[in-house]
C-alpha cells in the first residue's frame, strides 16, 4: 500500500466502470455519495477515471492507481453478462487465476436456487484466487477485495450497501473538515488574497467556485482540511476579505467547530 504524505488522511481513487456511463445512457450518481461518504471517514477522494468495459484499459488503469493511492474503488462490470469483465481484469492486474470461490457459489445457489442458477448467473461466483469478498445483502452476487482495490457492483443500492460495509472494515484518517462562505464578489477581486492565504495554510485546501442563482451571480468559497485550528483561522480570514472588499458573506456554513460569523470573524 503507498505511503501516506499525511498521516491524517488516506487517498483513494475510483475507477467508474461502464459504456452506459461514457454513452450519457446512464447517469452517474456512485461518484458523488462515494465521494461525501469517504469524506466523512478521513479518506480523500483524489482521483476519479471513467472507463469503457475494454480489457486493457481496465488492467492499466488499476495497476496504475493502486500504486498511487491507499485505496481503489472500482464500480461496475460484476454482473453476469458477456461485459462484465472486471473480475477477469483485476485478476490479470493481479497476475492471479481466476477462479470459483466456494463461498461465493453457496451465496448465489442459496439465493437463487440451484435449479435457477444459470450459467450466467453463476459467473458472479468467478473472482480472483485468494480475494476477499465484500458482501451484497440486496441480490447477493457479492464484489470482493484484492490488497487495495475493493471491486463493487454499479447498481447504486448495491454499491452502497457494499460501501457500507467496506467502510466499517478499512483504517480511516481524521474526519475531512469544510466551511463555505458565500458572497457576492467576482472571483478575480480576490484571486490574490486567496493565493495569499493558501500558502499561509497549506494543510488547508481552499477553492473558489462561481455559480449563478436566482439571475444573480455569486462566488463560494470552499475551506477544506483536518485541522481545526487553522480552518477555523484561514475561514476567518476569508471573512475578513470579503469585507475589506465591501460585500458581507451571503451565506456560511460551518462543519469546524460550528462557530457562528460573529465568532469567527
Amino acid at each position: 500500500m503507498p505511503q501516506l504524505d499525511n498521516p491524517d488522511t488516506f487517498k483513494a481513487a475510483l475507477v467508474v466502470l461502464g459504456n452506459e456511463i461514457l454513452s450519457g445512457r446512464t447517469v452517474d450518481t456512485n461518484t458523488p455519495w462515494i465521494a461525501e461518504r469517504l469524506t466523512e471517514r478521513g479518506i480523500l477522494l483524489a482521483e476519479v477515471r471513467i472507463i469503457p468495459d475494454v480489457e486493457h484499459l481496465i488492467i492499466s488503469t488499476i495497476n496504475d492507481l493502486r500504486k498511487i493511492y491507499d485505496y481503489v474503488f472500482t464500480t461496475g462490470g460484476i454482473g453476469p453478462t458477456h461485459d462484465d469483465i472486471t473480475a477477469e481484469c483485476v485478476a490479470k492486474a493481479f497476475d492471479l487465476p481466476l477462479v470459483r470461490d466456494d463461498e461465493a457459489f453457496k451465496v448465489l445457489e442459496t439465493y437463487y436456487g440451484i435449479e435457477n442458477l444459470t450459467p450466467p448467473r453463476a459467473k458472479m461466483a468467478l473472482i480472483p484466487q485468494g480475494a476477499k469478498l465484500i458482501p451484497n445483502p440486496v441480490s447477493a452476487a457479492p464484489g470482493f477485495i484484492c490488497e487495495n482495490v475493493y471491486v463493487m457492483a454499479g447498481v447504486p443500492r448495491i454499491m452502497q450497501a457494499m460501501m457500507d460495509h467496506v467502510l466499517n472494515e478499512i483504517k480511516a484518517g481524521k474526519p475531512i473538515l469544510s466551511n463555505t462562505v458565500t458572497c457576492g464578489l467576482p472571483e478575480s477581486k480576490v484571486a490574490d488574497d486567496l493565493t495569499e492565504l493558501q500558502n499561509k495554510y497549506p494543510d488547508i485546501d481552499i477553492g473558489s467556485y462561481p455559480h449563478y442563482r436566482g439571475g444573480v451571480m455569486g462566488l463560494s468559497i470552499v475551506l477544506r482540511g483536518t485541522n481545526n485550528e487553522s480552518l477555523d483561522l484561514a475561514t476567518a480570514r476569508v471573512l475578513a476579505i470579503i469585507k475589506d472588499f465591501g460585500d458581507e458573506p451571503r451565506a456560511l456554513s460551518i462543519r469546524s467547530t460550528g462557530k457562528t460569523i460573529e465568532e469567527l470573524a
